[in-house]
């Protein structure tokens, strides 16, 4: 039993070393791993391509990075003399591209902003890991949670945030007076930013877009509905950004 205790004491002691080591080393990448990989789990159950291989990749090549920094001038410098930060500050700086490729834009509207801060995030938890900070590195992962669950829901509950779009309408007349559309969307509390019209009056058609800003639990089935009993309407459509 005290062979036992005694090699127990030393693996923690060899983890908890300042210094590289064999069992640091791998104790260290097995727990960015399974940190990095916690919070791909979280976005790739939100749908994004960065899911919970490439998380935990970024964490484990953060801790590497990091353990390269200390190992270098540990065994070929000495300690004083090398400067461990020099390979780790190169991960901050690079890792940009990584989050570059997971933001999308799409017609004006721009996605993965959450998911490129969770990557850079990770990979700073990487460097945490590699550099011994283990409590804070796990402290960290359940803030990380914690921000894109809760916070996630608190923004939903109390109805934050609200996406540009634009109301696209095809009236089966020329429509001179637009009052009534702006009256309709302030009565649902939706703001309109800006208003473009196109008459083809060969036609007798008229063109109406509406730039406004919309809230994730707007309805706007039923506001679609009722814009389509204000002038005859022949089709009504919901885009991301007006092509005039």
């Amino acid at each position: 039993m005290a062979a036992v205790v005694d090699i127990f004491n030393g693996l923690v002691a060899d983890i908890n070393s300042v210094e590289v080591n064999t069992a640091s080393s791998i104790f260290k990448l097995l727990l960015s791993l399974v940190l990095g990989s916690i919070v791909g789990f979280e976005r790739k159950r939100k749908g994004q391509s960065a899911g919970l291989r490439t998380f935990a990749l970024i964490a484990m090549g953060a801790t590497l990075a990091m353990l390269l920094s200390i190992y270098v001038p540990q065994e070929y410098l000495g300690l004083k003399n090398g400067d461990p930060g020099r390979i780790a500050a190169q991960v901050i700086s690079g890792i940009g591209f990584l989050g570059a490729g997971a933001i999308i834009q799409m017609k004006g509207s721009v996605k993965g902003l959450t998911t490129a801060a969770g990557i850079w995030m990770v990979a700073t938890l990487g460097l945490a890991v590699g550099v011994g900070m283990y409590l804070v590195s796990i402290i960290a992962t359940a803030l990380i949670l914690f921000i894109l669950v809760q916070l996630e829901r608190i923004e939903h509950k109390v109805n934050m945030g609200a996406e540009s779009r634009i109301i696209r309408l095809r009236l089966a007349t020329i429509v001179t007076d637009i009052a009534p559309y702006k009256e309709l969307m302030r009565k649902h509390r939706i703001h309109v930013s800006n208003i473009y019209v196109e008459y083809d009056y060969d036609s007798s058609l008229t063109q109406l877009n509406l730039v406004v800003l919309v809230k994730e639990n707007t309805d706007l089935v039923r506001i679609f509905e009722q814009l389509r009993q204000l002038n005859p309407t022949k089709a009504i459509t919901l885009a991301n950004q007006v092509n005039i």
